[in-house]
């Protein structure tokens, strides 16, 4: 399942609590509020930040004379903040941490601009003060993955990866290190994807996996060997795997339900994906995210035609990839997952509007 457009990062984590869990990621060089990290390197619509690759804060204050309404997004289009209001007169604060590395998008994408790029958006973006600085005490989310859940490089295209940032309060950073077009033994095989984020975990950290729509030649004891070194291989390093079942394609059946082998990912060889990850998941005591099940209830209960716009089907008569409001719906559900199942605290996540 190749993008049309070039691959995309996607990793996954899992933790019990984020003070307990989640480790913290190593400061930077820079000092905190050190010349250069303010407004001067900001235009109305854009700023960039010349910083070695790591995790930093950002503090954003939005707001001016006028009633205004702004977003923020950064590096390879990543959603860092969701559009937010405010009145006239009135200004607010917001913050987020963002992860800074090369290539910037998929693993084995382009190298991407050095520093932090960040692009204010929104339907009247109105930017008061900003400051940026190495993060402490900041928490890492692994994404493992494929093009579903990737930074895609442009538009019309959207991994749930991408968007997820957005739901994050600062104090946790999402490292993106799904790829277009990976399958779990591609994954495990390039040097680029898990031989690179397998030595960047730390303890507590979270890993997040979803990697099926790829493994369409993959059979059922490959398959699951390959889970269970993913698995094996978060754990030797202190992390805590989390297994994603994959985001279902928009197959529909005359009677409104989705076809059972080509959206809910049964290989050709009779291998049903989704089914081999929870059993893995409960074989070794990992946490699931059950993305399978959740999208199938979202995309069922919008229909053939309601469903269309979590996809690219109009755009693209694509009816794998999403949308850039499919994936952050999607994104949503992972917010949701993450919380539920005590990985994440409530007060760490935000809503995105």
């Amino acid at each position: 399942m190749r993008s049309p457009l070039r691959r995309l990062t996607i990793a996954a984590l899992t933790a019990a609590t984020l003070g307990t869990v989640l480790s913290a990621v190593p400061a930077q060089a820079h000092q905190r509020g050190g010349p250069g990290l303010g407004m001067e390197n900001c235009t109305a619509t854009a700023c960039h930040f010349d910083v070695p690759p790591g995790t930093y804060d950002v503090k954003v204050v939005l707001g001016g004379a006028e009633a205004a309404s702004t977003s923020v997004t950064g590096e390879s289009r990543r959603a860092l903040l969701p559009e937010t209001a405010t009145e006239a007169g009135r200004r607010v604060t917001r913050g987020f941490t963002v992860d800074v590395r090369t290539p910037e998008g998929e693993p084995t994408g382009t190298e991407g601009t050095p520093g932090l790029d960040l692009a204010l958006g929104g339907d009247a973006p109105a930017l008061a003060d900003i400051r940026v600085t190495p993060a402490h005490r900041a928490r890492q989310i692994f994404l493992v993955g494929d093009s579903t859940v990737c930074d895609q490089p442009g538009d019309p295209y959207a991994g749930w990866g991408q968007q997820l940032p957005q739901y994050l309060r600062k104090g946790i950073s999402v490292a993106n290190y799904a790829d277009s077009g990976e399958s779990t033994v591609s994954y495990l095989a390039d040097s680029r994807l898990w031989g690179t984020v397998q030595p960047l975990i730390r303890r507590g950290d979270l890993v997040l996996v979803q990697l099926a729509h790829n493994d369409k030649q993959t059979d059922e004891a490959t398959y699951r060997a390959n889970l269970e070194a993913l698995v094996a291989g978060v754990r030797e390093k202190g992390g805590r795997p989390v297994l994603v079942t994959p985001v279902v394609r928009r197959w529909f059946n005359a009677d409104g339900t989705l076809n059972n082998g080509t959206a809910l990912l049964v290989n050709g060889l009779g291998v049903d994906h989704p089914a081999v990850i929870r059993q893995v998941a409960a074989d070794h005591d990992v946490p699931l995210i059950d993305l399978t099940a959740r999208t199938k209830e979202l995309v069922e209960s919008l229909g053939p035609e309601g469903s269309k716009a979590l996809y690219l089907y109009n755009e693209k008569r694509d009816n794998t990839h999403t949308s850039v409001n499919g994936a952050t719906v999607y994104a949503g559900l992972v917010r949701d997952e993450l919380v539920d199942r005590h990985l994440v605290p409530k007060g760490m996540v935000r809503s995105a509007g």
